[in-house]
């Protein structure tokens, strides 16, 4: 990439460049000029700088760890302040040595192209050892390699908090005015922090950054490809004999993560030499990174470009159409159906209630005692049916007069799913078992011993039953058989899950006419092809907890509702939903 820059400093560089071709590169021989908006100038205000000790996370209990926080001259308290984070930060807080952010912020804040902007540059948490005979525990790479919301969740809940009250200043809440860096294990933490919550940082800079197998770095790449684009400006550093170790290959895993954020339109920049593991280049190219990163930030917000991407987003979603809230409140909202004029009905578990949401949004109760049903489904008869594993029941109501019939008795379920022929299937997680049941005689039978069985569904032709293990990342497709049986049992569909926990937590599901699988997981709402691949990943808004059930509504069957715990959502798609209780469609012939 080629930055502005001032010409001096361009020759300067293509000078030092060629000498350095000419000699044989080694730790202690690449070097690079410093660049002269990383020293003192004259005239120029200066920020002050304050250290601290902050030795009171509850995220992180027991450790003890040193910060720095950065003021510039011209923050006055009369408007929260932009923000920029820093990783590893002793080597980022010196005015002399290192990469001297200090005098960088100085001189761009005074120039006007960047913010002003309050830094804070915080070390990695140590947990002192009890006495002298042990060692302490050292946390940086448990803190900041691990692909997980907890080292967001302790910037954000508690060091940067702790940071305005301490040091009495304003931190902007605005995303779009904070940005975050690190280098090497700090490199992928800062990545990190922006990716799982783009609603409080977009603007991000790593240097030789740990993309690989420590604790799950090696799997982003993949992430940024199947997941939803998000708002972030990213820039990366990297050099061609930079570490090559048990972990994985640093130099092919950042040029692997820059193709992937290309691919998938995000507004990426990089820069690629021929260093080491080393912060040499990075603080070189520091200031204009920092001119890169802020540039038009007071006119142009950073966005996502689909209309620039190759994700899978542009085949599923509708851009502009986010997730738009439904209802809220609920303590555990699970079942979701939808009737044929697009009237939504859902469940709240614990509070044994059943609410109905009209085609114009009206929210109301109209059951308040269900017998603790969980997942819901209309039958090819028109009523409710739902597993009440409260009452040990499996249960059907007349959405007209809201009559109910009990249709099994003594019997554990989750969740359920009617076919066009009045066939119901349901899952027993207590049991560890999966059911048919008939809904004119009432005769039931298991079909399958399936240990944390959990979500149901059919495929669009009803020739086949899906289940999903919750634990697990697969879900199981089964063929039915003409007599209503099981076969041909496969882990079939692939899920991702979290790096930094095992469990997929695979819940509700839906199909399409068009054959795609719609799954909750931990990682947000999957869709996945017919031949079991998952394609793209939807999180749900940031803050919120885990997706349970999903279904397709709205009269044109393109509108995605999830049940959220606590709230329902719903967004519009490009998919058409396949109503398991009318007639079968066979969808197209899938690319193997």
């Amino acid at each position: 990439m080629n930055i502005a820059r001032p010409l001096s400093t361009t020759i300067t560089l293509l000078l030092l460049a060629s000498i350095a071709a000419a000699q044989p590169k080694t730790r202690q021989t690449e070097s690079y000029p410093q660049h002269p908006d990383a020293l003192v100038k004259e005239g120029v205000p200066a920020g002050t700088i304050t250290q601290g000790v902050f030795d009171a996370s509850q995220v992180y209990p027991g450790t003890v760890r040193d910060y720095w926080v950065y003021v510039p001259k011209q923050y006055d308290g009369s408007k929260p302040a932009a923000l920029m984070v820093f990783q590893d930060g002793g080597g980022y807080a010196r005015r002399e040595g290192g990469y001297r952010v200090p005098n960088i912020f100085d001189n761009l804040i005074a120039a006007g192209e960047m913010p002003v902007t309050i830094a804070v540059f915080i070390n990695p948490g140590v947990v002192p050892a009890p006495n002298d005979n042990a060692q302490s525990r050292f946390n940086r790479s448990y803190e900041y390699d691990s692909v997980d919301d907890r080292y967001a969740n302790f910037l954000i809940d508690e060091m940067l908090p702790f940071v305005e009250k301490e040091h009495n200043v304003q931190l902007t809440d605005d995303p779009n005015l904070r940005a975050i860096c690190g280098s090497s294990s700090g490199g992928i933490c800062a990545y990190n922090v922006a990716w799982q919550r783009p609603d409080h940082f977009r603007r991000v800079f790593t240097t030789v950054g740990t993309y690989v197998g420590l604790r799950g770095g090696h799997e982003l790449a993949t992430l940024v490809r199947k997941t939803e684009p998000k708002p972030l400006r990213i820039y990366l550093q990297d050099g061609s004999n930079d570490l090559n170790i048990y972990g994985g290959d640093w130099w092919m895993a950042n040029q692997t993560l820059l193709r992937a954020l290309q691919w998938a339109g995000y507004e990426v920049e990089h820069t690629w030499g021929e260093g080491f593991h080393s912060s040499k280049h990075g603080t070189a190219i520091m200031p204009d990174v920092m001119r890169w990163l802020w540039k038009d930030f007071d006119t142009q917000p950073v966005s996502t470009h689909l209309d620039r991407s190759n994700s899978e987003a542009n085949k599923f979603l509708v851009d502009g159409e986010g997730w738009e809230l439904v209802s809220e409140g609920h303590k555990w909202a699970e079942g979701l159906a939808v009737t044929d004029d697009g009237t939504l009905y859902f469940t709240d578990v614990p509070a044994s209630e059943l609410y109905k949401v009209t085609p114009d949004g009206e929210v109301s109760l109209i059951v308040s005692d269900t017998g603790k049903t969980n997942g819901i489904s209309l039958g090819p008869d028109g009523r409710l049916y739902g597993a009440a594993s409260g009452a040990r029941q499996i249960r059907a109501w007349d959405l007209k007069t809201l009559e109910m019939e009990v249709i099994a008795e003594g019997t554990t379920s989750n969740d359920i799913v009617v076919r066009h022929d009045g066939t119901i299937y349901y899952t027993d997680p207590p049991a560890g078992k999966v059911w048919s049941l008939d809904a004119k005689t009432h005769e039931r039978k298991a079909v399958d011993n399936f240990k944390d069985c959990n979500g149901i569904g059919l495929s669009a032709d009803q020739t086949q039953l899906f289940v999903a293990h919750f634990p697990g990342r697969f879900i199981n497709a089964f063929q039915i058989a003409d007599d209503g049986s099981l076969k041909y049992k496969q882990p079939y569909f692939h899920l991702e899950i979290p790096a930094a926990d095992p469990r997929g937590l695979l819940d509700g599901m839906c199909v399409s006419q068009d054959g795609w699988l719609i799954s909750t997981t931990a990682m947000g709402v999957q869709i996945c092809d017919q031949p079991g691949r998952s394609h793209l990943i939807l999180p749900m808004p940031p803050g919120s907890r885990r997706p349970s059930y999903v279904t397709f509504g709205g009269p044109d069957r393109k509108t995605l509702y999830v049940a959220n715990v606590d709230k329902i959502y719903r967004r519009k798609t490009q998919l058409v939903g396949a109503d398991n209780w009318k007639q079968p469609v066979k969808p197209p012939k899938p690319r193997l």
